[in-house]
């Protein structure tokens, strides 16, 4: 069965920096892209225990992993953990939120079955990607996975993010590419899975990396 993302109203997420891009994943037509490549990250988490979150921003993957997971854990840079937490403990979910960064991340060794990353690694430089992917291998569980997404640039990403008002030449370092081979050097590789746009003719804009600690 696909996983379906369950959101909560638009105006109930508060807690970030920029609570308008929260709206795209309301919008027609790129709405369910926004949707989809989540609900794909979300199919390649296998359950359990425990779950660390990078980069959780208002927590549009909390109420799934909810029902995946005894306990999320989440780490974000700027959002304001306290009000993320009250808008979640008032549907009765209760993550446990810290502010901070994947290099160095405040957990200790063995903890998460799952660490999940959507739309964050291709934010780091090409050189802090290996260390980026030790740092999540330090505190997974052995036989833990991470599952992370990030886009493939085309030029029709690049005129889609223009029109939202986003240059991610100013924002995204690494390719999906680069990311692949930093896992391959840290982690057992499960799968690497495309995203395709539509139409089909574009060709894959977004792709799901799962891998295993040995």
């Amino acid at each position: 069965m696909a996983t379906k993302l369950k959101l909560l109203p638009y105006k109930e997420y508060k807690g970030v920096q920029k609570i308008y891009s929260v709206i795209f994943y309301y919008l027609p037509i790129i709405g369910s892209m926004y949707r989809r490549r989540v609900e794909l990250c979300l199919a390649e988490c296998k359950g359990g225990g425990d779950i660390l979150e990078v980069g959780f921003g208002s927590g549009l993957t909390f109420l799934n992993l909810n029902d995946m997971y005894q306990q999320i854990h989440g780490l974000d840079l700027t959002c304001d953990v306290n009000v993320v937490k009250e808008v979640f403990a008032a549907r009765g979910v209760h993550p446990e939120l810290r502010n901070g960064d994947v290099l160095h991340m405040p957990y200790a060794d063995n903890q998460f079955d799952t660490v999940l990353l959507i739309s964050i690694l291709e934010h780091l430089k090409p050189n802090e990607l290996v260390q980026a992917f030790t740092e999540i291998k330090r505190v997974l569980k052995p036989g833990g996975q991470v599952v992370y997404g990030v886009p493939v640039e085309r030029p029709f990403m690049v005129f889609v993010f223009r029109l939202l008002g986003y240059n991610i030449r100013e924002h995204h370092f690494s390719t999906e590419i680069e990311v692949a081979q930093a896992a391959e050097k840290v982690f057992q590789k499960n799968s690497v899975k495309a995203m395709k746009a539509f139409p089909s003719f574009i060709g894959s804009v977004y792709e799901i990396g799962n891998f295993t600690k040995a």
